[in-house]
């Protein structure tokens, strides 16, 4: 039997303990990194090695204070010991991160050598994490089937998660291996019920023709729905609605009403299906080096260069393009704009474009391990014309293109942690029903503690991510949370990648061949921590510097 489970007010210690250093480590980190008052680029790439520490001690930490923080006297044994696990595991995570940080700043010590040598600090792991524990934990997993990470939901949004769940099980799902295996293009036998369930509207204000409330915004929807989609098929269903909502976000914060009534009941509709081309080959994720050329013409302007890494790009009918429309490339993010680019759509793995006024849009998949079914292209532009009309903002929005783009940045990192969340949900009941059904040994594969203890982890990962995307979406909802959805998307695709992984692993040899789902979700799950800001550029530019500035701001309010 394992240990009864400790008080709640050791978790909270230990974690209130960790909340007071990972801060000190912000302001020491920030510290050393300011010139004049003022985080200066060069010494913050100098400390990037501790500053991606920073990052990922900020994600575990607030993810477990979170899962804590939900608990309850009335809350389900289940629900206690996956809080207490993972608050185990990312405490543990935690105190590494800032040993490792401490390397190179220096940060007081007392508290965490006291916590390290507190007896409550030993009892917790002990309760929570020793063999008899994670046993208890995964016979409760393998009880759960895998249904973890539950919060009440009202009415509207429980049955919107259940029908897309329906949905997602009943026609993504018996699809999923064929279009994954044979690489092909997400078909219309998807698309158009999607259409009618109206997916591709969920950020679109109703009198456009969407469902998003024209008073605020509905992220907690757009999780779970993106969340149940992505469980069938991450490429062939869950990443649908991630190009809409960047798109209707930029055209919501800078187009013109003509734009807006133009374009949103169009994408509302899912006619056409749209592309997002931000991504340079020689650029990444630093979208202020982007290089695409805008030249002003009568009427309009050319194109020419190339994007890569653009998902969608043949089927969409319309690409947002940030192009540079300042040739000064002195003026970085100050010079680019969002050009609408309109095309036909194409089912094939490549297609030429051609227009009227002479100009070439080329695109071509490039071939991937995962993330089969919307293909991502390369794009080569030769003198395309766009028209004024299709620059978002029109003359007004000349220059502002990336501050329109930045508007849905946030919805696509909170849809990459449900996307996430959606394919470890998958894995794991794939890998509860494996270990159930495969016997070694002369006995079940769940049958063995090692089993149990790698579900019970994979089980409080994926509760703790859920959770935590649930309480981000509240945030997001409420105007505030652009730094936490930041937090939650690195903390939920690394572990998307973990529990994937272990999945896997449980299958055997099973889980190596590509007849076995398992063996999709692994390799689709891979691609999460790269796009919608790759893990180190969100780590660094994003989380990092946001904790340091906020120390800095702390310590200039407190002078």
């Amino acid at each position: 039997m394992p240990r009864p489970l400790p008080d709640l007010a050791t978790a909270h210690h230990v974690l209130s303990v960790l909340r007071s250093s990972v801060d000190q480590a912000a302001a020491a980190l920030a510290a050393q990194c300011t010139v004049s008052g003022k985080l200066d680029a060069r010494k913050l790439d100098a400390l990037q090695v501790p500053s991606f520490e920073l990052a990922w001690a900020a994600a575990e930490l607030l993810a477990a204070e979170n899962a804590i923080s939900l608990l309850r006297p009335d809350s389900r044994d289940l629900d206690r010991q996956l809080a207490l696990l993972f608050a185990v595991d990312a405490a543990t995570s935690v105190l590494a991160r800032l040993d490792a940080i401490a390397l190179d700043v220096d940060l007081p010590g007392d508290a965490l050598r006291e916590l390290r040598d507190d007896p409550r600090w030993h009892e917790l792991r002990r309760a929570a994490s020793d063999s008899r524990a994670l046993d208890a934990a995964g016979d409760a997993v393998l009880a759960s089937r895998g249904d973890l990470g539950i919060l009440p939901l009202d009415e509207p949004h429980a049955l919107a998660q259940d029908s897309f769940r329906r949905f997602s099980e009943e026609v993504v799902a018996p699809l999923a291996e064929e279009i994954h295996r044979e690489n092909l293009t997400v078909p219309e036998a998807l698309l158009q019920p999607l259409r009618e369930m109206g997916v591709f509207g969920l950020s679109v204000p109703e009198p456009y023709g969407g469902s998003a409330p024209e008073d605020k915004e509905d992220a907690l929807l757009m999780v779970l729905v993106t969340e149940a989609l992505s469980e069938g098929s991450l490429a062939a269903a869950g990443s649908l609605i991630t190009r809409p909502e960047i798109l209707t976000r930029a055209l919501l914060a800078g187009g013109d009403t003509q734009q807006q009534a133009h374009w949103l009941p169009k994408l509302a509709a899912g006619d056409p299906l749209c592309a997002i081309a931000i991504t340079e080959p020689d650029h990444g994720s630093d979208v202020a080096g982007l290089t695409l050329r805008a030249t002003r013409v009568p009427g309009g302007w050319k194109l020419d260069g190339a994007k890569t890494w653009c998902t969608f790009a043949g089927k969409a009918g319309v690409l947002m393009v940030v192009a540079r429309t300042d040739p000064d490339r002195s003026l970085g993010h100050k010079g680019l704009s969002v050009l609408l680019v309109e095309k036909p759509s194409y089912d094939g793995h490549a297609f030429v474009f051609r227009q009227e006024q002479g100009g070439t849009l080329t695109g071509r998949a490039i071939p991937t391990i995962g993330y089969r079914g919307m293909h991502s292209f390369d794009l080569a532009f030769e003198g395309f014309f766009v028209p004024d009309a299709n620059v978002v903002g029109g003359a007004q929005g000349v220059g502002k293109g990336f501050y329109y783009t930045m508007a849905g940045m946030v919805g696509g990192r909170m849809q990459t942690a449900a996307r996430a969340c959606g394919v470890m949900r998958a894995a794991l009941r794939a890998a509860i029903r494996y270990s159930e059904d495969r016997k070694v040994f002369g006995q079940p594969l769940a049958g063995f503690p090692l089993t149990r203890a790698k579900l019970a982890r994979m089980g409080a990962r994926l509760a703790a991510c859920r959770q935590l995307a649930f309480h981000v979406a509240g945030l997001v909802d409420q105007g505030e949370g652009r730094m936490e959805a930041s937090l939650v998307k690195l903390l939920a695709c690394r572990s998307a990648e973990m529990v994937t992984r272990e999945a896997l692993q449980l299958h055997g040899g099973m889980g190596y061949a590509e007849e076995s789902a398992v063996s999709r979700y692994f390799v689709d799950a891979r691609v999460l921590s790269i796009f919608e800001g790759a893990e180190e550029t969100l780590a660094l530019k994003v989380v990092a510097r946001s904790l340091m500035e906020r120390a800095l701001g702390v310590q200039g309010s407190a002078a």
